[in-house]
């Protein structure tokens, strides 16, 4: 019988794990429960590459050395067990999982990725590769609606790998394009990776959420910019969309005004409003036309008013303060001087607890206090000596001077940007372009309001992120009704996708937790931490060699079982070498994409196999995805050499 590679890779990788825990039990002159529990580590992961269930293996194994820890005490083993299971399915965190999961497969079920994937690769028909990067573009929105990286690989592979291979484009381009963008899901809010991590390490999920926004981002524009260097450098595996793939059919009532496409819309508009040059169109179409036109300068003006409004006024907090110090007050002493800073009105003043003669200044000044029976009637504000300039300051403030302030350079420099795009969009905007951008407003838009309004309320501290799963679930179900995809049977199918996904975590959970609670019993923790800082490794060496480590990983197992399994055994090291378990989490989110694109389970390439032509081999998809898993090496570089990726968003709105 002839065994595969992708076996003789595992089986190899299994006998490498069995030998060094052989080795590392032999080389010891006496073993202990921290040995126990390191072979206890290696025997779990050679049976989940065996293929035994992750979260039952995890609970046996952890019960079954727990057990030999007690010395065989079967109630103290049981006692553990439950106390575990229920210190983690007690976290409120892990509410917000079925709530994504929910939203994620409604928003599938709602048939939005067709008509965004084809209007897209219309508004981006001239640039270089235009079929790869709207594949790109697509999945990267599709992912941070839905998180379920399975089922936006799936759908790509029925909708853009068909229209890429029609095109001429290279398989292993087309079939790493969609995998590795199929893939941003596990790292793009809201993952569900991070609610895990963040329940596993004791990090706030919303701060991970603010994180990773911007290495997501990063990484997207990475592979984009990949996929149009390549095809600049090598055309015949992306060539350019033909004439006729970029025709864009106007409404009938449209062609009547025009006779060409390239006709700049909105002058058009405008002049078919009276006269004859409205050629018999109703009315009511041209000013519906017109609405849709206007629409994004509307909008650019009341987000640039309202957003004006609130980086210029000054928060009543600073206001408060301001009363305080330096301002009368409707609860000021009577008798009291206006403006100053007032006495409290007791009889006899301020006094220590014990000194006599009331309140005194240090020695050294010159400026004594008052006595304390002329503490009401004295003028506060001559008694506290102030810098000449400061009260000319003060008395030259107004008070509209002192509720507003001159707007932000960023908000100068996004608003200079985003006017800039609007005035583009308005020059060069014929009625093939007022078409594809109706078709975004169908497909884009609806999607993007729900990511924005999910994760803005998050990242905002409106809501937690259970509330703003709930909110998002919410949305979802709405976007599905109003496509008219809402029926009983897609309800029901996505109610239990949602309850086996759950379920699955959830188990993965308390397995955790059973075998996390074994191996601190046995001491393994402690013999690796030892083991870890005899090395007398550097901070950068510990990252380094962390990394490597769940690179390696990631080969062999799923992201899930990264997390629950070994980054109990990371995060209590990070202390050592000074590592913000935040940046961290970050570093694996963006290394963990390796977990599904790198061979032998590399599951999104088995997902895409699933659905692609007969013609279409693993080896074309596996050698179309190395290049991208080189580009994921290269983001985890960059945002090592450049924290403030990651850390800039959460330091700015959680300092």
């Amino acid at each position: 019988m002839k065994i595969r590679k992708e076996l003789w890779f595992g089986l190899t990788f299994m006998a490498l794990v069995i030998i060094g825990a052989a080795t590392l039990l032999l080389s010891v002159e006496k073993i202990t429960n921290g040995h126990l529990g390191l072979l206890m580590l290696s025997l779990v992961v050679t049976a989940i590459m065996l293929g035994f269930p992750t979260a039952f293996t995890l609970m046996g194994m952890g019960m079954i050395f727990t057990w030999l820890a007690y010395n065989r005490d079967t109630t103290k083993t049981l006692d553990l067990m439950v106390q575990a299971a229920f210190k983690t399915m007690a976290s409120d965190v892990l509410i917000a999982i079925p709530l994504f999961v929910f939203m994620g497969y409604l928003v599938e079920r709602a048939n939005l990725i067709e008509k965004l994937f084809k209007s897209l690769h219309l508004a981006m028909a001239r640039i270089p590769g235009s079929l790869a990067v709207a594949t790109l573009v697509t999945c990267a929105i599709f992912a941070t609606a839905t998180g379920i990286v399975g089922a936006v690989v799936t759908l790509m592979g029925l909708l853009a790998l068909p229209a890429m291979l029609r095109a001429g484009y290279s398989v292993p381009l087309a079939a790493g394009a969609i995998t590795a963008g199929g893939c941003l899901g596990i790292l793009i809010p809201p993952s569900v990776l991070l609610i895990v991590y963040g329940a596993t390490a004791g990090v706030s999920v919303v701060q991970l959420y603010a994180g990773a926004f911007f290495p997501g981002l990063m990484l997207t524009g990475l592979y984009i910019l990949y996929v149009i260097i390549v095809a600049k450098l090598k055309p015949q595996w992306a060539p350019p969309l033909s004439a006729a793939d970029r025709v864009v059919t106007l409404p009938p009532l449209t062609q009547r005004l025009t006779s060409s496409t390239a006709t700049h819309a909105l002058t058009a508009l405008f002049s078919a409003l009276k006269g004859k040059r409205n050629a018999d169109v109703p009315l009511g179409h041209i000013l519906r036309q017109l609405t849709v036109v206007v629409l994004p300068g509307l909008l650019f003006l009341l987000v640039l008013v309202t957003s004006y409004r609130a980086v210029t006024t000054v928060e009543a907090e600073a206001m408060y303060d301001i009363q305080q110090i330096g301002a009368s007050s409707s609860s000021a002493a009577p008798g009291a001087d206006a403006g100053g800073l007032q006495e409290p009105p007791q009889e006899g003043g301020l006094k220590e607890p014990v000194a006599e003669g009331g309140l005194q200044e240090p020695p050294s000044g010159d400026v004594k206090e008052p006595p304390a029976a002329e503490a009401p009637a004295a003028p506060a504000a001559a008694s506290v000596a102030a810098p000449p300039a400061a009260v000319a300051a003060s008395a030259d403030k107004t008070p509209a001077d002192a509720t507003t302030r001159d707007a932000p350079t960023w908000w100068w420099v996004c608003f200079a940007i985003f006017g800039a795009l609007v005035a583009l969009f308005y020059l060069f905007l014929s009625f093939a372009r007022l078409e594809i951008f109706k078709m975004l407003l169908t497909s884009f838009f609806p999607l993007m309001i729900l990511i924005i309004s999910v994760l803005g309320s998050i990242v905002m501290g409106l809501a937690t992120p259970t509330e703003a799963a709930a909110m998002g679930a919410l949305g979802g179900f709405l976007l599905a009704a109003a496509y008219k995809r809402l029926t009983l049977s897609v309800l029901q199918e996505s109610v239990f996708l949602t309850a086996k996904t759950s379920a699955m975590v959830c188990w993965l959970f308390v397995g955790s937790a059973i075998f996390s609670a074994a191996f601190a019993l046995l001491g393994g923790q402690e013999l690796v931490e030892t083991w870890v800082l005899s090395m007398n490794l550097s901070k950068t060496q510990f990252l380094v060699m962390s990394q490597a480590i769940i690179f390696i990983l990631g080969w062999p197992l799923e992201w899930t079982e990264i997390i629950v399994i070994f980054m109990p055994i990371f995060i209590p090291l990070l202390d050592n070498f000074g590592v913000d378990p935040l940046f961290f989490g970050l570093l694996v989110a963006l290394n963990l994409q390796t977990a599904f694109l790198s061979p032998p389970v590399a599951m999104a390439a088995f997902y895409l196999k699933g659905v692609a032509p007969k013609h279409v081999t693993l080896n074309q998809i596996f050698a179309g995805m190395l290049p991208f898993m080189g580009i994921q090496i290269l983001a985890i570089v960059l945002l090592y050499q450049f924290p403030a990726i990651g850390l800039w968003l959460p330091q700015l709105l959680y300092k």
